[in-house]
């Protein structure tokens, strides 16, 4: 049975043929890998459903580049940066695995414009794109369905549900293990510093925090808000240090945050792991240098399974039933231990 458009699909000649997506794929890309008369029986069945793959598909046999796109965001905030850059060496590294390799573009906008986008695509560089920086409103994600690019986001597509071509990091799971360790460790409270609310991944993060303390019924630690930047971290630190007291602790949202932390520590003869307890997330180099305990992000088995997506997308492959949520892990250093 076809689509109401009256387009067959790839699902419906695999089921139709008794063989997998993967399988119909071949035949149609590389045919060498399958055999006789399962290739014959593939192809009897495209002919009697009158499959066509899509324009990526047709791409993919006969001018596939083997590139994915990747935008970069020159002039993004240090916390920002420090993620992206081990998220595309990590693309880099596993896409020769995925029969790819990654070809970076940059931006100098706060939010990614569909202009760099259309230039890659017009230029004809790439065969699909790996998003990131994804938020509510994004165009992206339906100018390139317009368009028949195949990709995949690093990020939730918020407020989007029917959109499933992602992958992202759990951050409040990032946030309760975070919690659960400082709690762990005996810190007496356990305070959270983050961004104001309406951040989907920082409200993502706080439900995390806010979690450990119901599953406990323990009441909720103090709070405090500030925007990504160091003086501003810096400033909100200290009253949430004066709440949370000698021998508590703060979770903070990012690194860069836990380093504001550390700073207004500092400043007040106090020492971080034994006088409190911070920790971080995103486990950049902030955190390396500074010591400080950090969520640490899934970032390899991420771009694996979003390269993998996108080879499957290009071989007329359907997007996945759903997105994927990674759980994190957790980096300890100094600044939460006592």
């Amino acid at each position: 049975m076809t689509t109401m458009a009256g387009r067959a699909t790839i699902r419906e000649v695999a089921d139709a043929a008794g063989v997998s997506r993967q399988t119909v794929s071949n035949s149609l890309i590389h045919p060498e890998r399958v055999k006789g008369p399962t290739l014959e029986r593939v192809r009897r069945v495209i002919d009697e459903l009158g499959y066509r793959p899509s324009n990526a598909a047709q791409s993919l046999r006969s001018q596939r580049t083997g590139a994915v796109g990747f935008e970069l965001n020159a002039t993004g905030s240090a916390t920002r940066n420090a993620v992206s850059f081990p998220f595309v060496l990590a693309l880099s590294e596993r896409a020769p695995a995925h029969n790819g390799h990654i070809v970076t573009f940059g931006t100098t906008s706060e939010h990614p414009l569909l202009s760099g986008y259309e230039d890659m695509v017009r230029s004809q560089l790439v065969d699909a794109f790996i998003l990131a920086d994804t938020h509510e409103g994004d165009p992206r994600p339906d100018w390139l369905d317009g368009a028949r690019i195949p990709y995949a986001a690093f990020g939730r597509l918020w407020g989007r549900p029917e959109l499933t071509s992602w992958a992202d990091v759990d951050g409040a799971h990032g946030l309760r293990i975070a919690t659960e360790h400082l709690l762990a460790q005996g810190y007496s409270t356990v305070g959270f510093l983050g961004w104001p609310a309406g951040s989907q991944v920082g409200d993502d993060r706080r439900r995390g925090w806010a979690a450990v303390h119901e599953d406990r019924s323990m009441p909720l630690g103090p709070e405090a808000m500030a925007v990504q930047d160091l003086g501003a971290a810096t400033a909100a630190a200290g009253p949430l240090l004066d709440q949370v007291g000698r021998g508590g602790a703060i979770a903070c949202a990012s690194d860069m945050f836990a380093l504001g932390v550390e700073r207004a520590a500092a400043a007040r003869g106090w020492r971080s792991g034994t006088d409190i307890g911070i920790c971080g997330f995103d486990a950049s180099v902030i955190a390396e240098i500074e010591s400080l305990t950090s969520v640490a992000l899934p970032l390899y088995e991420i771009a694996d399974h979003l390269l993998g997506l996108l080879q499957d997308r290009l071989g007329g492959a359907p997007p996945p039933a759903a997105g994927l949520l990674v759980e994190p892990g957790l980096t300890i250093r100094s600044s939460s231990t006592r």
